[in-house]
């Protein structure tokens, strides 16, 4: 794995490469966020480990100005352990977020979490208790009964499977599954997750709200 590591304390940058290469891996460094936008412009990184609080761009920024360029996975690193500070992090899209002091082997522990629920494909046919959802043929069965979904409620569903544990903001999910000619606000994505939740009965409890955020599929 090709890891960028962003931080502006040397001690720290320096521990967490000797981890990745101890693991076979390939460690490059940043001290800022604008030599990190710089050398993803440059490079492909399998993920990046970015600290928060930086000199001349801040890590928050930095993450905002890389995914406009290309979807790398990040890793956030902060003393900010506030709830609000992880939840915009997810929101700019983060993945995981480590508060320090932070144990390195935990931070490797994560980066092999996240780039495998990247590479993970998902089956055609998935259960969750007695949720069965086909994949392929696009169907829905709760507790062995077919369930009559809407077409959106189908593509909802299926992209909260495909991103299970993920934190989905509102913008990326009108983003994602109505696209980029799509002209109507949030709250369209909030009806339709709340007649989603109506056929899903009982099972309504894995679609999770992230107040001031969005969602996420938990089980």
């Amino acid at each position: 794995m090709k890891v960028l590591i962003v931080d502006d304390e040397e001690m720290i940058r320096g521990v967490l490469k000797e981890y990745v290469e101890f693991e076979g891996g390939e460690a490059y460094e940043a001290a800022d966020g604008m030599q990190a936008v710089k050398l993803c412009r440059d490079n492909d990184f399998d993920i990046i480990l970015m600290d928060v609080m930086m000199p001349r761009l801040d890590g928050f920024s930095a993450v905002k100005e890389i995914k406009k360029i290309k979807n790398i996975p990040v890793i956030m690193l902060s003393a900010r352990g506030e709830e609000y500070d992880k939840l915009f992090g997810f929101e700019i899209g983060a993945d995981d977020y480590v508060t320090k002091p932070f144990s390195p082997k935990e931070v490797l522990a994560r980066v092999h979490a996240v780039l495998k629920r990247g590479t993970q494909e998902t089956n055609d046919i998935v259960t969750f208790e007695g949720l069965k959802i086909d994949m392929v043929g696009r169907n829905v069965y709760v507790d062995g009964e077919k369930a009559e979904l809407t077409p959106k409620e189908y593509e909802i569903l299926f992209y909260f499977v495909k991103n299970k544990g993920i934190a989905l903001t509102r913008e990326k999910l009108l983003m994602d599954v109505w696209g980029f000619d799509f002209y109507g606000d949030d709250r369209t994505v909030d009806t339709h997750i709340k007649m989603l939740r109506s056929n899903l009965k009982q099972y309504r409890k894995f679609i999770i709200t992230l107040r001031g955020l969005g969602y996420k599929f938990e089980v």
